[in-house]
């Protein structure tokens, strides 16, 4: 049986860039890292659901998708070998929140198909800029969506998305849901933590996966996952990845960069609105005071 590994995080937190980190610890020396081929499975794609399901996506309704989503992502890649007798570790990613179908069972197959599930994530008050420019919206309008409870990806008024709803809810719900329900495990990386000591928070990811990596192999995924190379190599051959409507993918990925982007008033909403969660994970509060829990992983 494949170990599937969710890559867990709400928009604009580092999921695609932690994915590059993955994909470079296969890379040989000598190899190029193509940012375009990635490999990674990504759990609301439209196209493999309706490969697997042969069902129109477009005239299903959500429950209906989300009925069988479970089902889907039971199965196992078919194209994922075995290594020295152990299961491989598949990672899937993923923006939706942790969340049950119609019928009552975990969306993403809970502890039927996943070993457990690494939570990427990034204080808020940076997220709501990458997030306008994905978006192409303000940042005020990208402050309200983390405060909406309905916020969603997927969602088009434009033609069919080529992903499925992904239902996200409010930042703060979105990161309690994965970090307490009790069907898998969860692996916390914060963006900030990632950023300061890749290699380090990149190996216990790794371990936590049940995955062996070498220093070497970490030394190598780290130095060609660089921000700045992926800044030109998305420059240089584009990004499929990126929005319809945004200009760059890689925009700035710096922790902090929210001091010289937010104005007064949307960093105080934004911690008003989300400052319990993000005090229990660690991030200081400029407004509103911590609140008396404990922070994620104390005793």
């Amino acid at each position: 049986m494949t170990n599937r590994v969710w890559l867990a995080s709400y928009p604009k937190s580092g999921n695609t860039w932690f994915r590059i980190l993955i994909h470079c610890l296969d890379l040989e020396p000598g190899d190029t890292l193509d940012i375009n081929r990635l490999g990674t499975p990504i759990a609301s794609a439209r196209a493999p659901f309706e490969d697997a399901t042969l069902l129109d996506s477009d005239i299903m309704t959500r429950a209906e998708i989300e009925s069988l989503r479970p089902r889907i992502h039971e199965r196992p890649d078919p194209d994922l070998g075995h290594h020295h007798n152990r299961p491989a570790t598949q990672f899937v990613k993923t923006h939706d929140a942790y969340s049950l179908t119609p019928q009552g069972e975990p969306l993403l197959a809970g502890s039927r198909g996943a070993k457990g599930a690494i939570l990427i994530v990034r204080d808020p008050r940076d997220v709501v800029s990458s997030l306008a420019g994905h978006k192409h919206i303000s940042r005020d309008e990208a402050v309200t969506f983390l405060d909406n409870p309905d916020a969603a990806f997927g969602v088009s008024s434009g033609g069919l998305p080529s992903h499925l709803h992904q239902q996200l809810g409010r930042w703060s719900d979105h990161v309690a849901g994965w970090l307490n329900q009790r069907d898998i495990a969860v692996h916390l990386v914060r963006f900030e933590d990632l950023q300061r000591d890749t290699a380090h928070i990149l190996r216990d990811a790794m371990a936590f996966a049940g995955r062996t990596v070498t220093r070497e192999q970490v030394k190598r995924a780290v130095q060609m996952a660089d921000f700045g190379a992926l800044q030109a190599k998305e420059a240089r051959t584009g990004f499929r990845e990126t929005a319809s409507k945004a200009t760059v993918f890689f925009r700035r990925g710096q922790a902090g960069a929210w001091r010289d982007e937010l104005t007064l008033r949307q960093t105080r909403d934004i911690e008003l609105a989300h400052g319990p969660m993000m005090a229990t994970i660690g991030y200081d509060l400029t407004f509103s005071p911590p609140p008396p829990h404990r922070k994620f992983g104390q005793s």
